[in-house]
């Protein structure tokens, strides 16, 4: 029975590593494998940080805020990034962001508030189009 629990324990082990490589790889971390987190530039701890989420096996992915702090090139990677998510591990992203053109470029239905009231939901097009996003997030009514 110790022998049988070993190997299964090895098992397991084996599966996490490679789950581990695996995420690493998607978030283009591979060749930071053995670095400490917090010595890490940013834009890669914030790929950390979901490939950690994504490791617990989510139906539903929750990011706050994933492009603060990230310049125009890392917002475009993140982007890339959220879609193969949500394409390659059918998980459903909700994604909390000011950055209106990445939410723009990356959602399919959005819901948009202002000062705590819902003002908006519908497409990107919809969203775009409405007066009252205009007027609050895009400058112009």
């Amino acid at each position: 029975d110790t022998v049988l629990r070993g190997r299964r324990y090895r098992e397991r082990v084996a599966a996490t590593r490679q789950k581990a490589d695996e995420l690493l790889d998607l978030m283009g971390l591979t060749d930071q494998a053995g670095r400490v987190a917090a010595d890490l530039p940013y834009g890669d701890q914030r790929r950390l940080e979901i490939a950690r989420a994504l490791a617990t096996g989510p139906q539903l992915l929750l990011l706050d805020e994933p492009a603060a702090g990230l310049d125009s090139k890392e917002t475009k990677v993140l982007a890339a990034l959220i879609r193969t998510i949500r394409d390659r591990y059918g998980v459903t992203v909700v994604v909390v962001e000011h950055d209106m053109d990445l939410i723009m470029a990356l959602c399919e239905r959005i819901q948009v508030l202002a000062t705590g009231e819902v003002i908006c939901v519908g497409t990107p097009e919809q969203v775009r189009e409405h007066p009252k996003v205009r007027e609050a997030y895009l400058g112009h009514a």
